[in-house]
Formats: C-alpha cells, structure tokens, sequence
C-alpha cells in the first residue's frame, strides 16, 4: 500500500499546482508583446480600460451646471464683451440702439461713404483693406496721419462694435475688387445682404 500513496500523494501535489498555476494565469493581464530596453525585457501589457460614464452629475465630478447656475434675472446686464467699448461710445459717430436713422437718403449715405473711402485712397495710394471694423478704424483716424474721414453730418455712424452702419443700422459689407477699388454694399430695408433690396456702389 505504501508506494500507491506516494503516487497518490504525488498527483494531488500535481494537481494542486496545476489548478494554482490556472488561476493565476486568469487573474495576470494579458501580455501582448516585449519591448527591449538594454539587455531586459520588459512586458507591454494591455490593459482595456472601461468605458466612461457621463451619467455622474457635474457637482460629483467637482464642476457646475452653468444653466442652473445663471442668473433668472431678464434685465441682467449683458456681457461685457458685447458692451461697446468706452472709446467708441464717446465718439460723436456712434449710433446707440434705437436711436433714429440719419436724415440723409441711404443712396446717399452710401455714396459719402465710396467717397470717404476714395479720399484714404488717394491719401495713401491704396484703399483700407480688412473688414468694417478694420476699415472703419483706418478712416477714423488710425491711420499713418491721423487723418479723419468719416463726418457725422454726413450721415456716417459706427456701432457699438466700431462698424459704420447704413442708414437702417446694418454694418456694411466692404469687398476689396484691387488696391483702388472697393464694392461697399448696403443691406437694404430688409436688413439682409445679397437680397434684391441691396445697395451697391464702387
């Protein structure tokens, strides 16, 4: 009897280390290639990460819901970049909201503003380029003279962005054609460019 538990001895040994060596293969992550650093191998393991959840709410993840945080307030006071600035409300051009339309005709209107824009070209060899705001800049001064084109009696008025605006307070569209030639275009009564309404010039 004593060499039959040897044996059985010996197989329960076996299949303990086999069932060992099973669970803790399934428990290691996976190794899915070797990278070698000098005379080592060092395992690259995969490892899947588990999805994200966006369920948690916003002040369990240390942050704020903007919209149950802002103010109900209908009369609170708009941001501060959408005020005008300090210098282009001092300025005997602008327009606030709702003020009154110029009493020039707006085909007038348009037409002092080609010639404001003639008179910088021919000052500085070249019309302003850029957009509204930028042009609108250059001829009220912030140019290399210092020069002042642009004349409230004559109808002219900027925003609160610093854009001159047409007669019904639309900013105009500037479209540089070449270095003399600019196409200014109004956006009518119905306020929309590219419409039938539109008022053009060169």
């Amino acid at each position: 009897m004593r060499p039959w538990r040897g044996v059985i001895v010996l197989l329960s040994a076996m299949a303990i280390v086999l069932i060992y060596f099973y669970f803790t293969k399934q428990s290691r992550p996976e190794v899915s290639e070797q990278t070698q650093a000098g005379n080592s191998v060092i395992p690259v393991v995969n490892r899947t990460l588990a999805p994200r959840s966006n369920s948690l709410p916003l002040e369990a993840a240390g942050r704020t819901s903007p919209v149950r945080n802002a103010p109900v307030d209908a009369q609170a006071a708009p941001p501060a970049h959408l005020l005008p600035a300090p210098d282009v409300m001092a300025s005997p051009l602008y327009a606030a909201p709702g003020s009154p339309a110029p009493n020039i005709a707006p085909e007038t209107l348009l037409e002092n503003v080609r010639t404001s824009v003639r008179q910088y070209g021919s000052m500085f060899d070249g019309n302003p380029v850029g957009d509204n705001r930028e042009i609108t800049a250059a001829l009220n001064g912030e140019n290399p003279k210092g020069t002042k084109f642009l004349d409230p009696d004559n109808g002219m008025r900027i925003n609160a962005k610093g854009e001159l605006v047409d007669g019904w307070g639309t900013p105009f569209f500037f479209h540089q054609l070449s270095g003399t030639e600019t196409e200014i275009r109004s956006a009518g009564p119905d306020k929309r460019l590219w419409t039938s309404d539109d008022l053009v010039t060169r």
